[in-house]
C-alpha cells in the first residue's frame, strides 16, 4: 500500500493535471470595444428585459474570450458588455459577431480576446484623456495584454468604436467631433504605447438630437493613419428609433471583421 506522502503527492499531481485541463486558455489577438450603447449592445433589449435570443453568429466558443470586469479572462457570451455598461439593459452588441467571422480567415489556433469598454449615453467629451472612461479603458487594455502575455505572442489587434449618438443634441458639439476624435486615438496609441494602433471607426446611424448628419460628417472627416470606418447607416434599427436590431448587430460585426481583415 503507497505510504500517505506518496498518496499526498499522486493527489496534488491529479489537482494540477485537473486545474490544467480546465483552465480559461489565454487570447493571442486582442480587441478593445470603445464607445456608447449601440457598441454595448441593445439587441433584443429596447421593449423592457432583453429577449435572450442569441443568434448563432453570437453563441459562446471556446476561442473567444472577454476581459471581465475583474479583469480575468472568461469564456464570452451575450450580453458582452455585463458589469460594464452599468445601470443600462443590455442586449446583442456587435463584438461576438465580429469575433465569429474572424474565424474564416485567422490561423485556427488563434484564441479572440474582447474587452469591453463602451458605456451607454456618453458624448465623445466623456472619452478625453483624464476622464473616467478612458482611464478604465486603457487600464483595461492594458490589463488585457499584461494578462494575456504580450511575450508569449499575444498582440492588440484593434480598437473598435462606435459613439457620436449623444454628440448630436449640440451643434457646438458636433463642430468639434472630429478634433476630439482625434486627440482621443492619439492619447489611446500614447498610453498603450502602440503607436500604430489600428482603429475601426463606426459611422453613426441614429442621433440622440438633430445633428445627426454634421457628426457623420465630422466622422469621415478624421484624418489618422491605422484608421478605418464602417458605416452603420442602413442597418435595421429598433422601434426606439435610436438603437440596433440583433440582426443589425450580426451584420455590424461582420462588417467590422471585413475592415479588420483588409487591413492584413
Amino acid at each position: 500500500m503507497a505510504s500517505p506522502q506518496l498518496q499526498l503527492q499522486v493527489l496534488a499531481l491529479l489537482l494540477l493535471l485537473a486545474t490544467t485541463a480546465t483552465a480559461t486558455p489565454t487570447p493571442t489577438l486582442i480587441f478593445l470595444l470603445g464607445g456608447q450603447s449601440n457598441m454595448g449592445g441593445r439587441g433584443g433589449a429596447t421593449n423592457g428585459p432583453w429577449d435572450g435570443v442569441v443568434p448563432p453568429e453570437c453563441a459562446p466558443s471556446p476561442r473567444i474570450l472577454r476581459l471581465s470586469p475583474e479583469l480575468r479572462w472568461e469564456e464570452a457570451r451575450e450580453p458582452l458588455h455585463a458589469g460594464i455598461d452599468v445601470h443600462n439593459v443590455l442586449g446583442v452588441g456587435p463584438g461576438m459577431s465580429f469575433a465569429h467571422a474572424l474565424f474564416r480567415a485567422i490561423p485556427p489556433s488563434t484564441v479572440i480576446g474582447l474587452v469591453p469598454c463602451a458605456q451607454g449615453g456618453t458624448p465623445i467629451a466623456n472619452w478625453t484623456r483624464g476622464t473616467e472612461l478612458y482611464e478604465r479603458m486603457v487600464a483595461r487594455g492594458r490589463a488585457a495584454m499584461a494578462t494575456a502575455g504580450a511575450g508569449a505572442g499575444a498582440r492588440m489587434g484593434a480598437l473598435l468604436w462606435y459613439q457620436g449618438e449623444a454628440d448630436t443634441i449640440r451643434r457646438e458639439d458636433a463642430e468639434v467631433y472630429a478634433r476630439k476624435m482625434e486627440g482621443m486615438v492619439r492619447d489611446v496609441r500614447r498610453d498603450l504605447a502602440l503607436p500604430e494602433l489600428l482603429v475601426i471607426q463606426v459611422g453613426i446611424a441614429t442621433g440622440q438630437g438633430k445633428f445627426v448628419e454634421p457628426v457623420r460628417e465630422a466622422q469621415k472627416a478624421v484624418r489618422l493613419p491605422f484608421l478605418k470606418y464602417v458605416d452603420a447607416k442602413g442597418l435595421p434599427i429598433a422601434n426606439d428609433y435610436t438603437h440596433l436590431t440583433t440582426p443589425a448587430q450580426v451584420k455590424l460585426g461582420k462588417l467590422l471583421a471585413k475592415a479588420y481583415l483588409s487591413t492584413l
